[in-house]
């Protein structure tokens, strides 16, 4: 089962945050038919939204993260909201690109280096929040850790992991570190030579390590203190709609509409987060012109 835990170390100077999305990126693999490589770049990106959301307090409160460079990927889009739905989808779900010279999928390549990465927050606020930062490799965790420095002025280890077998996805799951203001340089530099020690987080997952052994074993701290007891679960779960999308369609205005009936009497949209298809007859186009 996919979780996600919370925990303090140091003392209450650390912050953590460790998740497992292994079902989730499996059914994103299962419901776009991703690549290999597909499949690590959106499950990274899928598995950085429930951990970035875990952290709202409303539970209407969502983010999307989007990142558009110049790899052969061509683009990620990933919402997530704070009740542990998350969705997404790449523009290219068939991407293949060589293997990396240690023979591991290669996410920098088919993702790209030259462009950004934005952070849409829709918190309850007039307007949303929207971050941004240049991509520093493509490889997602690195990317995000730079976001977090750069846009958001915070300290910031981020590790992202996806490991495919030939079956589908075997493990996937992610952790966020960040420090409080009280946390001392010694524990700061403990804190960094544990972090550069760690196995991958697909690795210690693979050797079915809990949340809270993995807590521990990044921190150094066996004392650490569990914050929320309650496991939530995040899952691959579309909030599409036969109304949202008529609201989609109502955007491309009356005089296209108009061409739809005119044409083909009737209209078929598609929702790119899980490919699902709604139909709609020459009454109901009409009736959204009207």
């Amino acid at each position: 089962m996919d979780k996600i835990q919370k925990f303090l170390a140091y003392n209450g100077k650390i912050n953590i945050t460790c998740v497992e999305t292994t079902n989730l990126v499996e059914e994103a693999r299962k419901l776009h038919d991703l690549s290999p490589v597909a499949t690590a770049v959106l499950g990274r990106v899928l598995t950085m939204g429930a951990l970035m959301a875990s952290a709202f307090k409303d539970k209407d409160d969502s983010v999307t993260l989007q990142i558009r460079a110049n790899g052969p990927i061509g683009g990620v889009t990933v919402t997530a909201e704070a009740d542990g739905r998350v969705r997404g989808y790449v523009t290219n779900p068939q991407v293949e690109v060589p293997l990396r010279k240690d023979g591991k999928l290669n996410v920098g390549e088919a993702v790209g280096n030259d462009g950004f990465l934005y952070v849409i927050k829709d918190i309850g606020l007039k307007e949303p929040y929207i971050g941004m930062s240049k991509l520093i490799s493509g490889e997602i965790a690195e990317d995000f850790a730079n976001y977090y420095y750069t846009s958001e002025q915070k300290n910031t280890a981020v590790a992202l992991g996806v490991l495919v077998n030939k079956d589908g996805v075997k493990k996937a799951g992610g952790f966020i570190v960040s420090s409080l203001p009280d946390a001392t340089e010694d524990e700061l530099f403990i804190l960094e030579n544990r972090l550069k020690e760690a196995m991958p987080i697909s690795k210690m997952l693979e050797e079915n390590m809990s949340l809270l052994e993995i807590a521990k074993d990044i921190t150094g701290d066996i004392n650490i203190q569990v914050l929320n007891q309650e496991e939530k679960e995040p899952r691959y779960e579309c909030s599409c709609s036969k109304e949202k999308m008529a609201r989609g369609l109502q955007t491309i205005g009356k005089e296209e509409l108009e061409k739809i009936i005119e044409e083909d009497k009737k209209a078929e949209t598609v929702c790119q987060f899980c490919n699902k298809k709604y139909e709609f007859s020459e009454e109901e186009l009409k009736s959204l012109i009207s």
